[in-house]
C-alpha cells in the first residue's frame, strides 16, 4: 500500500522514464476491508526490479533531482504503481489502438473570449478570363497555373484527357531525376479523364478542377491504390477507401495522376526509393515532407499537388522547389483517411504553381468529416480582384535583418508598402518555443508506438540520430509532466499570437525561420508560401543535420535557384491571405519562371 496519493505523484511520474516489461501480477494481494476508498499503489506488483539507482540514472533525462531517502521509497512501491500504466500496452489485459482513434484532449486555435477572425459569408471570386489561347508547345501547357488550365479545359480548348497523356508522359519522362513518384496511377487517371470529357460534353461541369491531373502526397488514401506513407514497413499498404480529401476531389472532378513521394513517415525527402530532387537543382533533395508535391509541381508534372504539413512539410518544399503552398487553418481540411503523425497539429493543404490556383484547390477541399473529430465548419471569402490597399502587414524587424531572411524578403517588404499596405512592427516574446516539440514527438512516439516497440522502424533507410526511428524512441523517455506544461504554454504562446495577430491582417515572416515554424502551426494559424525572387547557393542545402558521412555538394559556380517569403493569416481568412499573396505574386513578376531542363 503506498504511504499516500501525494507520494505517488510526485515520486512515480519520474520513473517512468525507466523501461517497463509485462510480468504476472502478484496473486498474493490482499483485498481492502469493506468501506475502504480505492487508492493508488494498492494493485498487484508487475515489471523488472528496479532500485534507488535506477532512479538516479532516470533523474539525468527528467532532470529533477530527489534525495537518497526518496529514492529508496520510489523504488519500494515502484513494481506496484506501475502496473495501472502499463496494463494497456504490457498486459494481461492488452489492448490495441487503432489507427484512427484520436485523443480525447483536443486543439481548438479559436481561443474561448476572443472575437473571431473568421469570414462571416462563403464568397468565391475568381480572376477575369484573359482569354489566353492554347499554346502549341505542349511543355507551355504543362506549367500554365491551374486558373489558366481551368478555363481550356472549360472551353473545350484542350480535353481532359489530352491534359492528363500529357502529364503521364512527362511524369514518366521526368521522374527518373527527379524520384518523385511512388506510384503512378494512370489506369484511373485515363479512365477519369474520359468521364471528365463526357460530362463536360453533357454539360456536367463541376468547377474549376474539373478535368485537371492532380497529384497525391503519399499518405492520403486511394482506394485499391497502395498508400505507403514513404516507408519501407507499409510499402505494400493497400486501403479499401478513399481519404476524405480525395473523395471531394474526385467529387470535384479532378483526375489523379500519382501518388507522390514523401520522407518516410513525413520527415524531410528521403523515402524508400531514394531522395526526391530539386527540379532547380538536382544535386539537392526538394525538401520535405512533402517532398513530391514540391518537385512535381515546380517541374510541370502535375496541374496541383495535395500536400500536408506538421512542422514546416509544405512551407520547406514549397519555398525550396519555388511554387505556393496554402496551409490551412488546423481544422478546416478534414484529415480522415489521411497517415496520423500528430493529432493536434497534422493539416492538408493545396500547393500549386499561383495562389489563386491554391485557393481554388482550397474551395474543394474545405469542411468538416465526421471521421475528423478536429474539423469544422469554416467559410471562405475570397475575391482575386479585390484591393489589398489600406491592410496591415506586420513584420518582425530582427527577423527581416538576419538569416535566414534574404534580401528576397525585405524586397517583398518594400514591395508591399508600394502596394499599399501598411507596415507594422511587431515583436514576439523571447521564450523557448521550442520545447513545443514535445507535443510533436510524443504523439509522433504514440502514434507508431507498435512500429517502434515492434522494431519496424528499424527497416527505415535513414536511421540518424536526426530521423524518426531514433526520436521515437528517444520519447518513449519523455516525462508526462513535461508535456503537461509544454500544452500549457501552447496556449500561451496562442494568447501571445492572438494579440499579435490583433495588430495586423497578415504576419510577414522569412520562411523557415524556425520561431515562425514552430509558433504558427502549434497555434493552427494559415500560412501562404510564394516565390517573389532568386538567390544564389554555393552549397546544396539538406534537411538533415550536418553529417560527415553524408557530405553536400558544393559549387565553385553559385547556383541561381528561386526564393520564397510565408504571410501567416488570421485564424479561418485564407481569403486575405490570398488576396495579399496574389498582389505581391503579380508585383514580383517571377511566377512564370521556369527550372531548366523540364
Amino acid at each position: 500500500m503506498a504511504s499516500s496519493r501525494r507520494q505517488f505523484l510526485t515520486h512515480t511520474v519520474i520513473g517512468l522514464a525507466s523501461t517497463a516489461v509485462s510480468a504476472a501480477p502478484d496473486a498474493g494481494t490482499s483485498a481492502p476491508p469493506a468501506g475502504a476508498p480505492p487508492t493508488f499503489g494498492a494493485g498487484p506488483t508487475v515489471g523488472p526490479e528496479v532500485s534507488p539507482t535506477t532512479f538516479a540514472e532516470a533523474e539525468k533525462l527528467m532532470q529533477v533531482q530527489l534525495t537518497p531517502a526518496e529514492r529508496t521509497q520510489a523504488a519500494g512501491n515502484w513494481r506496484v504503481s506501475l502496473a495501472p500504466l502499463h496494463e494497456r500496452r504490457t498486459g494481461p489485459r492488452k489492448l490495441a489502438l487503432e489507427p484512427e482513434l484520436s485523443p480525447a484532449s483536443q486543439w481548438n486555435p479559436s481561443l474561448p473570449g476572443l472575437k473571431p477572425t473568421a469570414p462571416a459569408k462563403d464568397r468565391f471570386v475568381r480572376s477575369r478570363d484573359a482569354k489566353v489561347p492554347l499554346p502549341a508547345k505542349e511543355e507551355d501547357i504543362a506549367f500554365a497555373p491551374l486558373t489558366q488550365l481551368s478555363r481550356w479545359v472549360e472551353s473545350r480548348a484542350i480535353t481532359s484527357e489530352r491534359l492528363t497523356q500529357l502529364y503521364l508522359a512527362r511524369l514518366k519522362r521526368h521522374d527518373p531525376k527527379l524520384q518523385c513518384v511512388i506510384t503512378l496511377t494512370e489506369e484511373l487517371a485515363l479512365q477519369q479523364a474520359r468521364q471528365a470529357d463526357r460530362d463536360l460534353a453533357a454539360g456536367r461541369y463541376k468547377g474549376p478542377l474539373h478535368g485537371i491531373p492532380w497529384g497525391a502526397k503519399d499518405l492520403v488514401d486511394t482506394a485499391g491504390i497502395r498508400t505507403t506513407y514513404g516507408a519501407e514497413p507499409f510499402r505494400d499498404r493497400v486501403p479499401t477507401t478513399d481519404a476524405a480529401t480525395v473523395a471531394r476531389l474526385h467529387r470535384a472532378g479532378a483526375v489523379l495522376v500519382a501518388k507522390l513521394s514523401l520522407g518516410a513517415l513525413a520527415l524531410n525527402d528521403v523515402w524508400f526509393g531514394g531522395e526526391t530532387k530539386n527540379p532547380w537543382l538536382l544535386e539537392e533533395g526538394s525538401s520535405g515532407s512533402s517532398a513530391g508535391p514540391g518537385a512535381a509541381t515546380a517541374a510541370g508534372l502535375v496541374g496541383f499537388s495535395l500536400g500536408s504539413e506538421t512542422g514546416g512539410s509544405i512551407i520547406s518544399p514549397s519555398m525550396r522547389c519555388g511554387i505556393t503552398g496554402l496551409r490551412p487553418t488546423y481544422g478546416r481540411v478534414p484529415r480522415t483517411g489521411a497517415m496520423t503523425l500528430c493529432w493536434s497539429l497534422d493539416k492538408l493543404g493545396p500547393m500549386t504553381r499561383g495562389v489563386e490556383d491554391s485557393l481554388l484547390v482550397l474551395a474543394a477541399l474545405n469542411g468538416p468529416d465526421a471521421g475528423d473529430v478536429a474539423s469544422v465548419p469554416a467559410k471562405l471569402d475570397f475575391d482575386a480582384n479585390a484591393g489589398v490597399k489600406g491592410l496591415r502587414v506586420g513584420y518582425v524587424p530582427a527577423w527581416m535583418k538576419e538569416s535566414p531572411a534574404t534580401d528576397v524578403d525585405r524586397a517583398a517588404l518594400e514591395r508591399l508598402k508600394g502596394l499599399g499596405l501598411t507596415p507594422v512592427e511587431v515583436q514576439f516574446p523571447d521564450w523557448p518555443y521550442s520545447a513545443l516539440n514535445v507535443i510533436l514527438f510524443a504523439e509522433a512516439a504514440a502514434a507508431f508506438e507498435e512500429l517502434t516497440l515492434t522494431h519496424g522502424v528499424d527497416a527505415l533507410k535513414m536511421q540518424t540520430p536526426d530521423a524518426w526511428p531514433n526520436l521515437f524512441r528517444q520519447s518513449r523517455f519523455l516525462s508526462a509532466v513535461d508535456y503537461v506544461q509544454a500544452d500549457r504554454l501552447r496556449r500561451k504562446v496562442a494568447q501571445e499570437m492572438a494579440r499579435i495577430m490583433s495588430q495586423v491582417d497578415v504576419l510577414l515572416v522569412p520562411s523557415l525561420r524556425d520561431e515562425a515554424l514552430t509558433i504558427t502551426n502549434h497555434t493552427g494559424h494559415p500560412s501562404l508560401t510564394l516565390r517573389t525572387g532568386f538567390v544564389e547557393v554555393s552549397r546544396a542545402r539538406s534537411d538533415w543535420a550536418p553529417d560527415p558521412k553524408r557530405p553536400v555538394p558544393t559549387f565553385a559556380t553559385p547556383r541561381r535557384v528561386p526564393h520564397g517569403v510565408t504571410f501567416i493569416g488570421q485564424l479561418f481568412d485564407e481569403g486575405t491571405l490570398g488576396r495579399v499573396g496574389l498582389a505581391l505574386e503579380r508585383a514580383s513578376g517571377v511566377a512564370g519562371e521556369r527550372p531548366p531542363g523540364f
